[in-house]
């Protein structure tokens, strides 16, 4: 059989309820994404020691966004990944920025009271993306149906 007699669908693609969950999955990527721009760029000059893992995390959930916005499923777990791992940098490095707002600190671009606020954002934020990413994994967005060219499509 040629290659071009087999036609691949993917039928979980196509309820609303799978294209919701994708959507909001990629909304999540985006906004904690943003958060994480604001956080990195506000607080860079004491930032210590977490620069390279901030930069890496605004470049993963980029790439996590674009590909699950694309139906790629097996990411939707690694995303979930990720969220825990941030949720636990949100939930300590958070309440560290309030202390930083007394007299004897040097100041951050943004007011620290403004940065560990949107810090502790962040923590609901993971919260939700890793229950939207669950419950996109379930939805089993990778199950492929075969068809031949020429067959009735079965629906």
């Amino acid at each position: 059989m040629a290659q071009g007699d087999v036609r691949i669908e993917h039928p979980n693609r196509k309820s609303r309820r799978s294209r919701t969950t994708r959507a909001i999955v990629v909304a999540l990527l985006l906004v904690s994404d943003i958060m994480l721009v604001i956080v990195t760029v506000g607080g860079w000059e004491k930032i210590q020691g977490a620069k390279p893992v901030q930069l890496a995390y605004i470049v993963i959930y980029l790439l996590l966004a674009f590909y699950i916005g694309r139906w790629r499923s097996g990411l939707l777990p690694v995303a979930a990944a990720f969220a825990i791992i941030l949720l636990i940098f949100a939930g300590i490095g958070g309440p560290a920025w309030f202390v930083r707002d007394k007299e004897g600190f040097a100041d951050p671009l943004l007011d620290e009271s403004i940065i560990g606020l949107l810090t502790l954002i962040l923590i609901p934020l993971q919260v939700l993306l890793i229950a939207f990413a669950a419950k996109g994994f379930s939805q089993k967005w990778g199950v492929e149906v075969e068809h031949r060219v020429g067959s009735p499509r079965l629906t």
